[in-house]
């Protein structure tokens, strides 16, 4: 969420930049109208309490004296119950605050340019040249046609659409992209491998602010106290140290798992409906660095980096874009996009994202750090893709495809797949 005092001592300014920069409508009456009722509880509050102090003074002096208490006593009797009118009147306006500051949007950094829309996004830098070929490409899903390699239909049988079951060769390139990634991720890039939950508490998807927000785009289980399947493990690894207080010396972290991932693309009918670029059900592997406030926008440089070299080592040409203020995603300061070239669509398509959150999701998860001062101070979390496994496998099958349909197998690979050089 954003800083409270934002909305308290700059509601107007931050409202403006929401709506110009994130074009989203702050409702700045109802918050005024929130904060007006919160200010006057917290007044009465603190006079009745005031008053409740003086009068015990009063009774107690009075009773020294041995003279009649009957009417201070009269007077403290209706306190209590008006303390607790207003407590409980205090408890639906900050209700009411929480559930607008949790469906607000983070606020762009500076440095992030100024769009609307994906047509607003710079582009930072390519690497590698998009190869050319001498004969007619195929998308991945010609490709998987193969012995059924990539199967639609029996995913389709099984789960509905947007579900695909792998087989073979394909299937061991999948397992194999994970395991490169995490080796990669934990023995040169410094990242400590988890094992986390498929399903989370509710609190644990607000506290990366999926919820509530985004509750249709998600699957739970039934009952009255429902578990959320992730949609990435950004959120179980974020959340670990959510309600903690880290000591300084513990920091930065960086976490990576590799996961399932549960989304029900709400709103995505039509789009990308062949193939496995956009699926109810995939694979990632997730990079989280939970750092010093002073050390985020470096570490976030380092995250893409990190990233980057899992597309050099396979060997995937791919531009990385940086995210206007209108692309960007909910929780997000600054975002860039690491978009890798699919030669079965000539097109740069989206394989990881990788966002700069500040503060904004520690405040949700009160996840907080000693500073060199010893004071409590909310951490900064950052979250990107490294990589989606199923686009990625997308992206090996189209780029290193011969002729003949078989998929070469880049070097860096070939050890996980126990040295078979193409499928």
């Amino acid at each position: 969420m954003l800083d409270p005092q934002l909305l308290r001592q700059k509601l107007i300014e931050t409202a403006e930049i929401l709506q110009t920069r994130r074009g989203f409508t702050l409702d700045v009456a109802a918050v005024s109208a929130l904060e007006s009722q919160r200010k006057s509880v917290q007044v009465e509050t603190e006079t009745l309490q005031k008053d409740r102090n003086e009068l015990a003074k009063k009774i107690g002096a009075a009773k020294s004296k041995g003279e009649s208490v009957d009417e201070l006593m009269r007077q403290a009797a209706n306190i209590p119950e008006r303390l607790r009118q207003l407590e409980e009147s205090l408890g639906h306006v900050q209700t009411e605050l929480t559930a607008i500051a949790q469906r607000t949007p983070n606020l762009p950094h500076e440095s992030v340019p100024q769009g609307h829309d994906e047509s607003g996004n710079i582009e930072v830098r390519r690497w590698g040249t998009p190869r050319e070929f001498n004969f007619a490409v195929k998308d991945h899903v010609d490709l998987g046609a193969r012995e059924r390699m990539l199967d639609a239909e029996t995913g389709a049988k099984l789960a509905g659409s947007r579900f695909t079951v792998m087989r073979g060769g394909v299937a061991r390139l999948h397992r194999a992209l994970a395991q490169f990634m995490l080796d990669l991720h934990t023995t040169q890039h410094g990242y400590l491998e988890l094992n986390v939950p498929h399903l989370m508490l509710r609190q644990s998807m607000v506290g990366t602010g999926q919820l509530p927000k985004f509750e249709e785009d998600l699957f739970a289980t039934r009952g009255d106290d429902p578990r959320y399947l992730i949609p990435t493990s950004e959120v179980p690894l974020s959340n670990t140290v959510a309600g903690e207080i880290l000591d300084d010396s513990q920091l930065p972290l960086y976490l990576t798992a590799h996961s399932l991932c549960f989304r029900a693309e709400a709103g995505s009918a039509g789009r990308d409906t062949r193939g496995m670029i956009r699926q109810h059900q995939f694979e990632k592997v997730e990079l989280v660095h939970i750092v010093q406030p002073e050390h985020s926008y470096e570490s976030l440089e380092k995250m893409v980096q990190h990233a980057e070299k899992v597309l050099q080592l396979l060997e995937l040409p791919y531009r990385v874009m940086a995210l206007c203020s209108g692309d960007m995603g909910f929780s997000a300061a600054k975002t860039y996009d690491i978009e890798v070239y699919l030669p079965g669509q000539s097109a740069y398509r989206e394989i990881s994202s990788c966002s700069n959150c500040e503060s904004f999701q520690a405040r949700r998860m009160q996840a907080r750090y000693r500073n060199a001062q010893g004071k409590p101070e909310l951490l900064h979390t950052l979250n990107g893709s490294g990589l989606a496994v199923g686009r990625t496998l997308v992206a090996v099958m189209e780029n290193h495809q011969d002729q003949d349909g078989r998929i070469q197998i880049p070097l860096a690979l070939q050890p996980y797949m126990g040295g078979i050089k193409s499928i």
